[in-house]
């Protein structure tokens, strides 16, 4: 999105087409004519396309079929999203966005107005050459929106560790001393208390621990895990270790040891 945003920035209207409302797909097309590489992707974008109006004409016909069992063809199968986003996904998929990008800046004026940010002797490059790093990659899996968590959450390491640490020493002399933060409801209870503190003594580990070294902390950074949710309030740091640099982020609930009923 942020990549047609640019190439769609001061855009000739003579370049766009003046019927076309996919302004993309006539800049494509267009340069197409004169590069090869682009009309290669002109190629691809027309099949894809062709393909995901033949499978959406014949969903209600096969349905009966699939029903019984039988194979359906091997169409792509692309999310709103990527078919609106098409053109330039499809550059990036064949890993030829930034060629494509590179000429279209080395031929600007056809194609923009001089105030264009392609246009730019500076911005334009630029662009260019920023995309040569996500043209290097292999999209062979994309993220689906059911991948937010790679790794364990706080949650659960939490309760790993509650599951744990009934069979652990309580004074033990290797145990890293709490921040001090206080809960705001006391429950009452000496045993809970001692497993919040408990609980928030092991996600602090989390941030903070011999093998990597505290750069920058901040508290009540917002996150989003999802679209449907509301953005929640964690501490976010960024560690440093031998080879890698690595963020965290822990929502506050977490870290104040007061799970309730949260996901």
């Amino acid at each position: 999105g942020v990549v047609e945003a640019c190439l769609l920035h001061m855009l000739k209207r003579r370049a766009a087409g003046f019927l076309r409302t996919d302004k993309v797909a006539a800049l494509f097309t267009k340069v197409g004519k004169t590069c090869a590489i682009a009309g290669d992707v002109c190629r691809k974008v027309q099949e894809l396309q062709q393909q995901v109006e033949s499978r959406k004409n014949q969903s209600n016909e096969q349905e009966p079929l699939k029903r019984q069992g039988s194979t359906t063809s091997k169409t792509p199968v692309l999310t709103p999203q990527a078919i609106k986003h098409i053109w330039v996904r499809t550059a990036l998929i064949e890993k030829v966005l930034d060629k494509i990008v590179q000429y279209i800046v080395d031929n600007c004026s056809k194609y923009y107005e001089k105030e264009a940010l392609l246009a730019d002797p500076v911005c334009g490059p630029i662009l260019a050459s920023l995309l040569v790093g996500p043209c290097a990659l292999e999209y062979t899996k994309l993220k689906t929106a059911d991948h937010y968590w790679t790794d364990p959450s706080a949650d659960e390491l939490v309760q790993r560790h509650r599951i744990h640490g009934t069979h652990g020493r309580q004074d033990s002399p290797s145990k890293r001393p709490a921040l001090g933060i206080r809960k705001r409801h006391s429950s009452g209870s000496t045993s809970e208390d001692r497993f919040a503190a408990s609980a928030r003594e092991y996600v602090e580990s989390l941030h903070q621990n011999s093998r990597t070294h505290l750069l920058y902390g901040k508290n009540n950074v917002l996150v989003q895990p999802k679209d449907d949710l509301e953005a929640i309030p964690g501490y976010l740091s960024l560690h440093q270790s031998a080879d890698s640099l690595t963020l965290k982020w822990t929502p506050n609930q977490l870290m104040n040891g007061t799970f309730g009923d949260s996901e």
